[in-house]
């Protein structure tokens, strides 16, 4: 996939470096990036659901941050939890790799 279509949100993205559990080669360069996701719940603990996310990066933020548009494979399972602020952690496998914080949701 070179692009995402549609999105439902932009999120925040800081990628873990590889000294705390992150990817080894550092952070995706495929136009689009899939792995699994959760979000974290009131108590900061992430749900059990797990989702397909997909991300396109968008841009960088001052402090560095990465800027990305997300998806999902199944849009209506991630709508019930996506509001501004949100916390989603994506993983490979049981392994996260980034932390992401919604930052605004498309009209």
């Amino acid at each position: 996939m070179i692009e995402l279509k549609e999105h439902l949100a932009v999120a925040a993205i800081r990628w873990l470096p590889a000294s705390q559990g992150g990817r080894s080669s550092g952070p995706p360069t495929a136009p689009v990036y899939a792995a699994t996701a959760t979000f974290c719940s009131d108590s900061a603990e992430p749900d059990a659901d797990l989702l397909s996310v997909l991300v396109q990066r968008s841009g960088t933020l001052p402090d560095g941050t990465d800027l990305a548009r997300i998806g999902f494979l199944v849009p209506d399972l991630a709508r019930p939890h996506m509001h501004l602020g949100a916390e989603l952690l994506i993983a490979e496998g049981p392994k996260v790799v980034a932390h992401a914080i919604i930052h605004e949701l498309p009209r």
